[in-house]
């Protein structure tokens, strides 16, 4: 298969090129597992691991090769099989912290130029969730692009009423009402993938991410989950990301449904996000203002005047404080790490 296919450029050739000299090859990420890869490459599928040193020196979740990932490679073609001896720089990432208590960089997709966020409109529909999406997408450096699933389950002026709601919250972004059942806007979807590029789709589970990629392809691709009837929400599916080839339309990645998306350093997104809270902030009388009590608050008085959601406030802050407390426990493990390091150092000195 040839590269510039699977997205190979001239940003991917140029972090290549001080590893060109010692023989390696290089391929796309398709499957990330545990301990196991699958690689695309010009020679085909390649199942790999990383190498000792690498997995040593690796310290967080984003020196770990995910789908979408251009890799350097050791092949035995012969075998089927390759060593990965490090990642090419990334042009996009969308990252989250990790599930649970843990503070460690996950990344779900890479290397992206359009980032799906598919919402679904019956009983998912969350414009506080659709937020939280759009600030990580913000800074991942794809671009985002808002999908309504499951359009054909609203009357027209239910689905308008809907669709304002979304592109409130998400001003220059683009929002598409689609189904993958009757194939409402797949002409939108298909317009953003070209050859050479690649997509997307993240959501939560049941709003039909892998039912969409199989309206993309005319055929079962991806397995899909039932509808429960009680609720019309779909079983969540994919269990892991992976990487899919359209064949003259670019590539598109299928993420598990995200039970919590929980925010990894995105200050710039979260900011973009809710650009006309900040514009008001800039308008307090007290530079540091929370906007929760201090006298003169510009934000709290728009919430007066009904020209401001409380309840996009009390998402916004909430947010902040996320991150700020994310922020804070990444700083004190880093502290810690560097301790450790520093002693373990001494260690070594001391029984030479």
């Amino acid at each position: 298969m040839e590269l510039a296919t699977l997205g190979w450029n001239s940003f991917f050739e140029s972090g290549f090129q001080p590893l060109a000299k010692s023989g390696y090859s290089v391929g796309r990420v398709t499957e990330a597992h545990k301990n196991l890869y699958r690689i695309l490459t010009e020679q085909g599928e390649l199942l790999g691991k990383m190498s000792g040193k690498m997995r040593h020196e690796n310290v967080s979740g984003e020196d770990f090769p995910a789908a979408g990932d251009w890799v350097v490679l050791q092949e035995r073609t012969e075998e089927g099989t390759a060593t990965i001896q490090a990642i090419l720089p990334r042009f996009s990432k969308f990252s989250r912290k990790v599930a649970g208590k843990a503070t460690r960089e996950q990344v779900l997709a890479a290397n992206i130029d359009t980032a799906f966020l598919v919402s679904a409109l019956n009983n998912d529909f969350s414009i506080r969730r659709m937020e939280r999406y759009l600030a990580v997408a913000q800074e991942s450096g794809a671009e985002p692009v808002v999908l309504l699933n499951k359009a054909d389950l609203l009357e027209p002026d239910l689905l308008a009423e809907k669709m304002s709601e979304a592109q409130k919250i998400a001003p220059g972004v683009p929002v598409y009402a689609v189904s993958a059942l009757t194939k409402l806007g797949q002409r939108d979807i298909e317009s953003y993938l070209k050859q050479g590029k690649t997509a997307v789709f993240l959501g939560s589970s049941g709003v039909g991410k892998s039912a969409l990629i199989n309206s993309l392809f005319g055929s079962e691709e991806q397995k899909t989950g039932e509808t429960r009837q009680r609720d019309d929400s779909g079983r969540h599916t994919t269990v892991f990301q992976k990487l899919i080839i359209l064949p003259g339309r670019g590539m598109v990645i299928d993420t598990p449904g995200l039970r919590e998306l929980q925010l990894w350093e995105v200050e710039t997104g979260l900011s973009e996000v809710f650009q006309d809270i900040e514009d008001l902030a800039a308008g307090c009388r007290f530079r540091d203002c929370s906007h929760e009590s201090e006298p003169g608050c510009a934000v709290k008085e728009a919430i007066v005047r009904g020209t401001l959601n409380p309840e996009r406030l009390e998402s916004y802050l909430k947010l902040q404080k996320e991150l700020a407390f994310t922020a804070d426990r990444k700083e004190y493990l880093d502290k810690k790490n560097e301790i450790a390091r520093h002693i373990s150092q001494i260690n070594k000195a001391t029984r030479k």
